[in-house]
């Protein structure tokens, strides 16, 4: 029998319909964006992923028709059924997302239960469901529907096919296909029906479930423990317009210090000053640019966050000032366990103040990380992070520019954390189950705080577990890869669907983590990470070494070949930053999302567009010399040789070992900057613009690299553009007091200087 609507009420773009059992709260957001929330007897708790009241004023019309709510914006059509089914269109009558109106169907296994139970004996998985399911959302799949987004999860771009779960979690086992759920909690599906882009978001902290068609062709499927379902329709032309609406809801990847764009080095652990010293030395000598060296667990005083190891590292503050001097960021970092220590001052302060989470019977929670038996600060409360920001103030004195937070899912030693331990949601106790996905949220965002009150420069935090919105505080990277080739192609679809997902400042291990890397895999790795927005080679303890030199020749000489085309090309990656802080627009991009409409571009798993400008087609499989590139419409220009191909055609590309296929998009003028070791924004006076083609036009971005003075206009905005014979540069916003003395346009190996006229404040061509 169905469960008829019995009335509406419309009251500031909310629409709620009372059904006889239960009601539908239908939220206009924006044109582009509809929040639905089941049966909420009360309002629906605060996000952790969203910000401040995000609802925008918009013309949207409510209509009943028959036994229907129909809601239309200018960009979707929301229709509202008896049973609580939802159907939502794009303006031009097209299906987007549709409930799906049949029972779900159990996977036929052909498995008695006698079977099964021999199966899960021998440790097979039958399920990866991990939580009971208190609520669901199944929507209709049609045909030729593509799934993207999801965070940093195992598999290839498209997700259609698999199941997922969010469950932040730490496995150190090499990571396969078959893994459901890894470190990062990131609810958000970008689908494509058709040329059709929507997204969908799930705003729940809960552990949740996603079923992409694993289970049945005919439909997809998300399941909560969470007892309300409460997610965000999102509609657009484009999948760029769905993006730009995701982070307009969670917030977008803020402009960092441009020094974290450089390479940074890392190893668990460089555990000494002379060590620091070797590596800082070396890159150096071997003219390897390089802006940042990380500092693993070994540089703490048995593993107690907030400490220094003093007999490894005596002068430790000296150290990193006189590293500073060289051209060298220190970043270190920190876990969220302390030791249990009476003697030692975080603890005894910590339970003097009541800042860590606690059994159910009102007991600190204790657990076994690396510092040994340890207790785990309650993120969830304002008070907690503040105490955990002042903290900060630890490293920073020291000189530390930036903080790396590590085992914050958070991973234990001693057994999963038991789902009774009591965790705040603010001044709410809470369950364990709500707060597991958020507890690195909550620590990124304790540090981020920290580092911008102390230091007044933009905070530079890399986390490994995250919830959507995490991406306002901190980048991250994929957590424990191995060097193994598979992990290396998996680096572009996970770098590429974090982009999607609202993390545009993220990264891998270089060489992998775990295992011991090649030669051949080393290269083949740096060739293909060069544009990821976090740079960064670390490598476990045990493992052989892959600093860029381990190997000999010739791969150092591939190694400083592709850094030294990073550091040439920063200034492009700096400028896709400053835009993404506007549009949610990632640097790593699958080319579906700008030739959605072109179906080769659906399931690329192994090129990637930085913008989208250049094309980047890694070898990801040992011993290839040659692959297949597709080129998608358009002109482009092979990088190195400067050939011309055709787009919409596959074409055989020559990739020697120390070769990365690279191309740049027809009437592209690229920033090319000097090569320098390290980035030293104060000494950036000259650039110079590369056209590929015959004319093309550029805005350019340049402010300090440092702190939030651009946000009160201090920032330089240049216009390049060459039209035929005709080059013109123009400074369209002049707030940044150091512009370029010379500003150099190459066309095609011709080069024309312009100099900048202070007196005149504008560019004129060089006699």
């Amino acid at each position: 029998m169905l469960n008829y609507i019995k009335s509406f009420q419309v009251n500031n773009q909310k629409v709620t319909i009372q059904y006889e059992k239960g009601n539908i709260q239908a939220t206009i957001m924006r044109s582009d964006i509809v929040r639905v929330v089941f049966d909420s007897k009360t309002s629906p708790t605060h996000s952790y992923a969203i910000e401040n009241e995000k609802t925008e004023k918009t013309d949207y019309k409510v209509e009943k028709k028959a036994n229907t709510i129909v809601i239309t914006t200018d960009l979707l059509n929301i229709i509202i059924y008896p049973d609580k089914y939802i159907d939502v269109y794009n303006h031009a009558g097209e299906p987007l997302v549709l409930d799906y109106r049949g029972s779900r169907k159990k996977m036929v296994r052909d498995l008695s239960d006698q079977q099964t139970q021999l199966v899960v004996a021998e440790g097979h998985a039958i399920d990866s469901l991990v939580h009971s399911t208190n609520s669901q959302a199944v929507k209709v799949l049609h045909q030729n529907e593509h799934f993207y987004g999801l965070g940093d999860k195992t598999g290839f771009l498209d997700k259609r096919g698999y199941v997922y779960d969010n469950w932040n979690t730490d496995d150190p086992s090499p990571q396969v296909e078959s893994f459901t759920r890894l470190y990062k909690t990131v609810p958000f599906l970008v689908g494509l029906n058709e040329n059709r882009p929507f997204g969908l978001f799930f705003d729940s902290t809960f552990p949740s479930h996603f079923d992409l068609g694993k289970e049945s062709n005919d439909y997809y499927v998300y399941t909560s423990s969470d007892d309300m379902l409460d997610y965000y329709i999102i509609g657009g032309s484009d999948m760029s317009d769905v993006i730009g609406a995701y982070t307009y809801l969670t917030g977008r990847t803020p402009l960092p210090q441009k020094w974290t764009l450089g390479y940074q080095q890392s190893r668990w652990s460089y555990e000494s000053e002379e060590q620091v010293n070797y590596i800082a030395n070396k890159m150096r000598k071997n003219k390897l640019p390089c802006d940042v060296i990380h500092l693993d667990i070994d540089y703490m005083n048995g593993f107690r966050v907030f400490t220094v190891n003093k007999a490894n590292f005596p002068k430790f503050s000296s150290l990193i000032k006189r590293l500073n001097l060289e051209g060298y960021k220190i970043v270190t970092i920190i876990d969220p366990g302390v030791k249990r220590d009476e003697d030692y001052s975080v603890y005894a302060d910590g339970i003097a103040s009541d800042m860590f989470v606690k059994d159910a019977v009102g007991k600190v929670y204790q657990n076994t990380v690396w510092p040994g038996d340890a207790v785990f600060p309650d993120f969830g409360r304002e008070k907690v992070r503040k105490w955990w920001a002042d903290n900060i103030k630890f490293l920073t004195d020291q000189g530390v520019c930036g903080v790396w937070n590590d085992m914050n899912e958070p991973a234990t030693f001693n057994g999963d954390i038991p789902s009774d331990v009591v965790f705040y949601d603010e001044l709410k106790p809470a369950t364990h189950l709500q707060m597991h996905n958020v507890y690195g949220h909550n620590m990124a965002r304790a540090t981020y705080r920290g580092l911008k009150e102390q230091t007044g420069a933009r905070p530079f935090v890399i986390s490994r577990a995250v919830y959507s919105g995490s991406q306002k505080y901190t980048t991250i990277w994929t957590g424990d890869n191995h060097s193994l080739w598979v992990h290396l192609q998996w680096m572009i679809p996970q770098l590429c669907n974090l982009g999607l997902s609202g993390f545009g400042f993220s990264g891998t291990d270089i060489g992998g983590f775990g295992g011991d890397t090649t030669p051949e895999l080393l290269s083949r790795w740096i060739e293909a990470a060069i544009f990821s927005p976090l740079l960064r080679n670390h490598s476990t303890i045990g493992s052989r070494a892959q600093e860029p030199w381990s190997f000999g020749e010739p791969t150092l000489s591939i190694y400083r070949k592709y850094l030294e085309l990073r550091y040439h090309l920063l200034d492009y990656l700096y400028d896709l930053f400053a835009q993404g802080s506007q549009t949610g627009l990632p640097i790593m991009r699958p080319l579906v999302l700008h030739y959605a409409d072109d179906e080769n571009t659906r399931t690329i798993n192994d090129e990637y567009l930085v913008g989208e400008n250049i094309l980047v087609a890694p070898i990801v499989m040992p011993g290839i010399k040659k692959r297949l590139v597709y080129l998608p419409k358009g002109q482009w220009y092979d990088f190195w040789t400067n050939h011309m191909y055709i787009g919409q055609q596959t074409y055989v590309i020559d990739a020697p070992i120390e070769k990365l296929p690279l191309f740049v998009k027809g009437g592209t003028l690229l920033p090319w900057r000097p090569l320098t070791q390290s980035v030293n924004v104060t000494s950036e006076n000259t650039i110079t613009f590369k056209l590929y083609g015959n004319s093309g036009l550029y805005e350019h971005y340049q402010d300090n690299g440092l702190d939030f003075k651009y946000e009160n206009g201090e920032y330089n905005l240049y216009e390049i553009s060459v039209h035929n014979s005709i080059l013109r540069v123009e400074l369209t916003h002049f707030g940044y007091e150091l512009p370029y003395t010379k500003i150099t346009i190459d066309k095609n190996g011709s080069t024309t200087d312009f100099l900048w006229e202070a007196n005149n404040k504008k560019y004129h061509l060089s006699n």
